[in-house]
């Protein structure tokens, strides 16, 4: 079913996944519909399909492995057959995820996919536990795979000097790529220093309209995950950049149902976020080989330079839209410790005398 392009980026998002959601739910239990109502006054359409996604997986693991599932359709299971499950039922799903074949391809699942797994389980089995539809709640009983901790992949100060560089002249891209880069660069100078500049989500940045951004207090409005909107504040390098795109953005006629977008790509339609995600590996990689650039590891520079500069974690919570700032606190824990190393070098006990 085609989506009619009515409202704002976000709110047609929205509608997307709600109909990804239902044709998702056509081939689970009915059983689990109960669950998806029950979570929705709190979880995202977006989260909820992510949730489906996983339990349609552990729901497959069981007709593929289990022999008593295996005699029933997916479709017919009863919600009474959660109860037939035990602890090791769900480890042993759960080890089957690190690498299984679906539809001809390989799929592999590192310990931040299998707890994220777990956790939609826990979810999905704390509910109907708690409504009193099973007796027994066994997801409760596997521990969360340990994560271990990754390095902070980020651009250094010289290489996101070089990156713009390189989106401006262009020098290392293909004769090909430079038919694209004459017709794109303003664009992509002002997307990339915007994100570069501000720290914001790629969907943030492709999810923007024209009236989302106010020169009079140089800030644009960015819709967060969980749907609440904040403004976010941009500097002067951010502004020439955006003043620069707006004057060529004013020559270009877009395609119906997108002439708000602030962000289009040369078919003059809103930009998405794997043509973002393109365009970042391809200028990127002309000036690293040894990290893997991505939206998000830009949005890692911008958190990790304003932490350097501020030591304010809870400043760099907010400016990333982070509702717990453990979360920010995790993820910059390297450029804390760094930060107490530095500290044990100011404080002198005696001053040093010649002897």
């Amino acid at each position: 079913m085609a989506v009619v392009n009515t409202g704002n980026y976000h709110d047609e998002q929205n509608k997307k996944n709600i109909l990804k959601m239902r044709a998702v739910l056509d081939t689970l239990p009915p059983f689990c519909r109960t669950f998806f109502r029950g979570i929705e006054d709190y979880t995202s359409a977006r989260t909820r399909l992510a949730y489906a996604y996983d339990i349609r997986l552990f729901f497959e693991f069981l007709h593929e492995k289990n022999a008593v599932c295996a005699k029933m359709d997916i479709r017919e299971y009863p919600v009474s057959i959660l109860d037939q499950l035990t602890r090791m039922d769900i480890e042993e799903y759960l080890e089957y995820m690190s690498l299984y074949q679906k539809d001809g391809r390989e799929i592999t699942n590192e310990e931040r996919g299998k707890a994220r797994k777990l956790a939609a389980l826990r979810s999905f089995y704390n509910y109907f536990y708690q409504t009193e539809m099973i007796r027994n709640n066994p997801a409760a009983l596997v521990h969360l795979p340990k994560q271990h901790e990754k390095e902070i992949i980020r651009l250094e100060p010289n290489e996101v000097a070089i990156l713009l560089d390189q989106v401006e002249d262009g020098t290392k891209l293909t004769q090909k790529e430079l038919e694209y880069h004459k017709k794109t660069k303003v664009r992509d100078v002002a997307l990339l220093t915007l994100l570069l500049g501000t720290g914001i989500r790629v969907s943030e940045c492709v999810g923007l309209d024209l009236g989302d951004v106010n020169f009079d207090v140089d800030g644009i409005k960015v819709r967060r995950k969980g749907g609440y909107e904040t403004v976010v504040y941009f500097g002067e390098e951010v502004e020439t950049a955006l003043l620069d795109y707006l004057e060529q953005r004013e020559q270009i006629i877009p395609a119906k149902g997108h002439e708000d977008a602030l962000f289009l790509s040369l078919q003059n339609r809103r930009m998405a976020v794997r043509s973002v995600e393109n365009l970042v590996k391809k200028y990127a990689s002309r000036v690293t080989t040894l990290k893997k650039i991505t939206p998000h590891k830009l949005r890692s520079t911008y958190g990790t330079t304003l932490y350097q500069e501020t030591g304010d974690i809870y400043l760099v919570a907010d400016v990333l839209g982070h509702k717990d700032v453990n979360t920010t606190r995790k993820h910059y824990a390297a450029q804390a410790d760094e930060r107490r190393r530095m500290a044990a070098q100011y404080v002198k006990l005696r001053e040093k005398t010649d002897r």
